[in-house]
């Protein structure tokens, strides 16, 4: 419990630098800051997925799938090897960007989740494996594998097609979509059913089946949302909305059977959980529906050509949906104390960027004009968000638990 304690912790320690560097980059807009803002955004975006998601993600698979097997030192040995990674990451993509030594560091980062994937197919313990949570961490560890198909392929296309080409972009998005969707969402459904289970309530198999099928259904053919912006042809469209309409019902399949079923379980859960799980809940059915939207030409053609709509986007799963379920698992499992006062700091915090990101976004888009001050507000939105994860980590370290 110690080891996990202090890996929530390093992971903590990722989330506040990512809320630094979200600072520096909001202020970019207002000051003159003598460092080069795409090698930020290149950090900010690495340490954001693979620094906290990631170290938060695994901690947790551990925690309730391998924690009783003989393999601490092992486990040791994958964690720190994915932290040189990871660290090698922080202090080479500020200075060089995508260069030699950075591109190294990444690389070296797959191979160590690739380690980390064998190692929980390996150990995972057998009474486990027959659970309908294994199968969700299963498949999202092999949504992690195809992921990083995407970095691999960018050496090959850096070298042939060049780094302006459609193919570079599709790779880029090829990772984001399978990280995000894949990877992160359905491993956090995983650990969701797992503390179901846990309070002894379990998806009737007809019903989990079901869930099971559609949901990952709905990830393969939602990547086709990510080539919305080359206007491809009517049929990409077509699996783009087919995937969307898919993941609605999916979720629709497992928030009913556990609405209808597991409300006892949840009045028995901490407050605080069941109050992030009912915000994530809101945050997700935002997603689907705009996922639907999203597959219009008119509204893809909107999104994709405005930055600030797919950066509000990505932020309202990272920010929103991820993070607030890592912080609530983490804190339900002990590994984190957090309080109410910095969750509802973090809220205010995400709401308030979302919403000003998002304006002016939509401000450009209607052709309105700028909103006045909207950097200024947007750097200080992102202050609250800073102070909110400041505070967690603080909590954490002097815990004395």
């Amino acid at each position: 419990m110690r080891m996990l304690k202090r890996h929530t912790s390093t992971a903590l320690v990722y989330f506040l630098l990512i809320a630094i560097m979200g600072v520096i980059l909001r202020f970019f807009a207002i000051f003159d800051i003598p460092i080069t803002y795409k090698f930020i955004v290149h950090t900010h975006s690495h340490i954001a997925l693979l620094g906290w998601v990631y170290t938060a993600l695994t901690s947790l698979i551990y925690f309730a799938f391998l924690r009783s097997q003989p393999i601490k030192n092992k486990y040791r040995l994958i964690f720190w090897f994915t932290q040189i990674t990871i660290i090698g990451m922080l202090v080479t993509f500020p200075f060089t960007g995508y260069a030699l030594f950075s591109i190294i560091f990444s690389s070296l980062f797959l191979v160590a989740s690739y380690w980390f994937v064998f190692f929980f197919f390996k150990y995972c313990p057998d009474a486990l494996k027959k659970t309908g949570p294994y199968k969700f961490i299963k498949i999202s560890l092999w949504y992690l594998v195809i992921s990083s198909i995407g970095p691999w392929a960018l050496g090959i296309i850096m070298n042939t097609a060049g780094s302006g080409s459609a193919w570079y972009r599709n790779a880029i998005y090829f990772f984001l979509h399978f990280q995000y969707n894949g990877w992160f969402i359905v491993a956090l459904t995983g650990i969701f059913l797992y503390i179901l289970e846990q309070r002894s309530f379990s998806l009737p198999k007809r019903v989990f089946n079901r869930f099971y099928n559609f949901l990952n259904a709905g990830v393969i053919l939602t990547f086709f949302l990510s080539l919305l912006w080359m206007q491809p042809y009517w049929w990409i469209y077509l699996l783009a909305l087919i995937g969307g309409v898919i993941q609605l019902i999916a979720f629709g399949i497992l928030f009913r059977a556990v609405y209808s079923k597991a409300l006892s379980v949840f009045k028995s859960m901490p407050s605080l959980f069941t109050f992030s799980v009912r915000i994530v809940i809101f945050l997700l059915f935002v997603k689907l529906i705009a996922q639907i939207l999203g597959a219009f030409p008119v509204i893809a053609q909107t999104i994709f050509t405005n930055l600030d709509m797919i950066i509000s986007y990505i932020h309202w799963v990272f920010l929103g949906i991820v993070s607030i379920l890592l912080l609530a698992f983490l804190n339900y499992f002990k590994l984190l104390k957090l309080t109410r006062m910095q969750v509802y700091t973090y809220l205010l915090g995400f709401f308030l960027t979302e919403f000003l990101i998002f304006s002016r976004g939509l401000a450009a888009v209607l052709v309105t004009g700028p909103i006045p001050s909207i950097h200024l507000l947007i750097s200080l939105a992102s202050l609250i968000l800073f102070i909110a994860i400041a505070l967690m980590l603080a909590t954490q370290v002097l815990s004395k638990d």
